[in-house]
């Protein structure tokens, strides 16, 4: 049974009144602790029906900034809008998505076959062959939709020879960015979304909980990240990463190429995370293998008390930075930093999550953007000691209607990282 203090009863309450946006009890709170269940067998892949509703939310957004059309190219955000899954390569592959009508997609000719294997939805799929450029297709398509008139919307990290081909055509075409767009539906997960960022989450728990107590001194990094990966992979998760930072290393927040053993009184410190059907966890445990010092003891207290902090301060309407900035404070008064410098927590409070592990917005200073229904973020407030240890506690949560719902308990204790 999953162990939730007070705090998270309440928040975790906030789920209820939420409108569908997660189950009322997790997957993992209804397994038995000591096989290893394909937890994926009963989750939902996104439906075509919600893929058509994104792109028409896309399209009513460019209406309503004046934009023609919006151009993305291979990654999460094609498979967002349309659910065809295909990787990054020097060949362009994407979609045009008019502010009005249907979407065409542009691929080379031999790898039609695939694309339609892979798509969801829409059926206008145009070829290109090696000696021509796709930057002309695309055009092409912009004049077929009358997009020449506005401005073209690209997609935020669409790289730059994409761009540049389509400026290359000479016919006129104004590229603007397309993040207003994409962070307009991208940022706000739907209940099938965050579903299955749930089972994701409950997975990572699941096989923490598994390998925590199989442990051993004179163990590595590698020794744990391997188990890590076994235990998610028989749970049904794809692995996406598994950071294992044992002793001195764990003083830098993505570790150091220096190999350690895990031997008495040192910190352990993993970072590890999964994708369901494209949806990604992001965990973080701390603990010290033996007897912790006072001085773990005092850092790991008060970084569980920052995780406490950031989920009082981070309320509807709030803007993201001001939950950095809150228990950022609170750290400066103990002695840390000051800002973001060594000893302290040297990097943002937590970052967006949900197709990608880091999606925008960030809790971080200066961040406006005002918290609202179904915005997703890691908790993860950080001390680093350099030299020394480090320690970090992170949990994902999503905006309810009345504020942030964990998708994973809080750490219990330092004796008891997984309140097993």
């Amino acid at each position: 049974m999953v162990h939730f203090s007070k705090r998270d009863v309440l928040l975790t309450a906030g789920a209820a009144g939420f409108a569908g946006f997660l189950p009322s009890q997790s997957i993992f709170a209804q397994t038995p602790k000591n096989d290893l269940p394909n937890l994926v067998a009963n989750a939902k892949p996104i439906a075509a029906a919600e893929h058509q509703s994104r792109i028409e939310k896309a399209q009513r957004l460019m209406q309503n900034q004046g934009i023609s059309a919006l151009v993305i190219e291979s990654g999460s955000a094609l498979t967002y809008f349309t659910g065809i899954k295909w990787w990054r390569s020097e060949r362009f592959t994407g979609v045009i998505i008019p502010a009005e009508g249907e979407f065409t997609v542009i691929t080379p000719f031999f790898e039609e076959p695939s694309i339609r294997e892979s798509m969801k939805i829409g059926d206008d799929v145009r070829t290109w062959h090696e000696d021509a450029s796709p930057f002309k297709l695309v055009v092409d398509v912009l004049k077929e939709n009358k997009a020449l008139k506005k401005p073209v919307a690209i997609e935020e990290t669409t790289r730059n020879f994409i761009s540049t081909g389509i400026k290359a055509q000479k016919a006129g075409v104004k590229l603007v960015s397309g993040q207003s767009i994409t962070r307009g539906c991208r940022m706000f997960k739907s209940a099938a979304e965050l579903a299955l960022m749930q089972i994701a989450n409950d997975i990572t728990l699941r096989a923490y909980r598994h390998i925590y107590p199989k442990i051993e001194m004179g163990m590595t990094r590698h020794d744990i990240s391997a188990m890590m990966n076994k235990a998610t992979t028989a749970l049904g998760g794809s692995v996406e990463f598994s950071l294992v930072l044992v002793g001195p290393s764990s003083a830098y927040p993505h570790g150091s190429d220096i190999e350690y053993e895990v031997k008495e009184g040192q910190v352990i410190l993993m970072d590890c995370g999964c994708s369901v059907h494209d949806y990604e966890s992001d965990i973080s445990r701390t603990w010290v293998m033996g007897d912790a010092s006072k001085e773990q003891r005092n850092v790991w207290n008060t970084v569980k008390r920052g995780q406490e902090l950031a989920l009082e301060t981070a309320t509807l309407g709030t803007p993201a930075g001001r939950v950095d900035d809150v228990v950022r404070k609170y750290y400066d008064s103990l002695g840390y930093g000051p800002d973001y410098a060594a000893p302290g927590l040297t990097h943002r409070l937590g970052h967006g999550i949900g197709m990608d592990g880091h999606e925008p917005v960030n809790f971080v200073r200066g961040e406006k953007t005002e918290l609202a229904p179904g915005m997703c973020f890691s908790n993860e407030p950080g001390l680093y000691l350099p030299e020394k240890f480090g320690v970090r506690l992170e949990d994902c949560l999503y905006m309810g209607k009345d504020g942030p719902v964990l998708f994973s308990p809080l750490s219990k204790s330092l004796d008891d990282p997984f309140g097993v």
